[in-house]
């Protein structure tokens, strides 16, 4: 019997192999695409049954492209984790003012808990992943305060790791406050009540710190950084 290969023997790939790659990228795609369409539906407590069913595919193949439930559960929070970034990124660039910008942050945050409760949930089911979640906003939130610094503190540098300090701050602040208010029931503070009140919160928060820099910031000043 002829011996299996995935390569020629000039070392190129076989073409039947990159066909199947591709085709099983396809499919993963496929499945995470349908499970965060079936959990944002129903709810956490869905079965692989369910995510195979809306993929168009048996549950039997769906544990062909993951190793376990484990496995497809982390991929799941990955996607909605991309996704959560992908909404919340262009929001975190800064136009405006410093109010107008906290404002835009915090309200994309809240509304996208806000309309998808049930991936926010699940997320916050696997702690590595909610974690990762609040680390690359929080990174991404010191660089830009790294910017800030560099700009309009003309004594010198900012004490090493303040920075970094008051993003994971700022965002565990709104984290825990969202959480929470996702968790409780109907009825609850409105999304505007609640994106003023975080809104004032990370305010306070950032003009306390920088002005035990010496830097008193002006909440309607402008933020353009050209």
């Amino acid at each position: 019997m002829a011996e299996d290969r995935d390569t020629h023997d000039d070392g190129r790939p076989d073409g039947r192999d990159t066909r199947w790659t591709g085709h099983r990228a396809e499919r993963r795609d496929q499945v995470l695409t349908a499970a965060l369409a079936v959990i944002g539906r129903e709810g956490t407590a869905v079965s692989v049954a369910a995510i195979g069913a809306e993929a168009g595919m048996p549950r039997s193949v769906v544990y062909r492209i993951f190793r376990s439930r484990e496995d497809l559960d982390e991929q799941i929070r990955a996607r909605i984790t991309d996704d959560l970034m992908a909404a919340l990124s262009p929001a975190l660039d800064p136009r405006g003012t410093i109010r107008e910008s906290i404002e835009r942050a915090t309200a994309t945050y809240v509304g996208w808990v806000a309309l998808h409760p049930h991936l926010h949930r699940f997320v916050g089911t696997g702690s590595s992943a909610a974690t990762g979640a609040r680390t690359a906003i929080a990174l991404r939130l010191a660089l830009l305060l790294d910017t800030y610094a560099e700009r309009f503190l003309d004594d010198g540098p900012a004490p090493n790791g303040l920075h970094l300090h008051l993003a994971f701050a700022m965002v565990g602040l709104v984290d825990t406050v969202v959480n929470q208010w996702a968790g409780q029931p109907e009825p609850r503070s409105s999304l505007d009540d609640l994106t003023e009140f975080l809104s004032d919160a990370v305010w306070g928060v950032l003009s306390t710190t920088t002005a035990r820099l010496g830097l008193k910031l002006d909440p309607d000043q402008p933020v353009d950084l050209t």
